[in-house]
């Protein structure tokens, strides 16, 4: 695979990975309207996040696809996981 190619590989795979993680918003809402789910998957999804955010940010160059496709999973996992409780 050529590099322009796997380079637009990764940033749409980040852009999918990012709509993943915001789609726990209406997980979100309904907890705060009392219709809790289970906080376990948000939250195993959240410290996953901040383990691939920590990978991408401590490599010699950043990886920013990384960095960027699991911040929103590290928000939106957390508010998911603490609004089901």
């Amino acid at each position: 695979m050529n590099q322009k190619v796997f380079k637009i590989l990764g940033w749409v795979a980040t852009c999918t990975a990012m709509l993943m993680y915001i789609s726990y918003f209406p997980q979100i809402m309904n907890n705060l309207h009392g219709n809790k789910s289970g906080f376990l998957q948000p939250m195993v999804a959240a410290i996953n996040c901040i383990l691939w955010v920590c990978y991408g940010v401590f490599q010699e160059k950043r990886d920013w696809p990384i960095i960027i496709a699991n911040t929103p999973g590290i928000i939106f996992g957390a508010l998911a996981a603490i609004t089901a409780l």
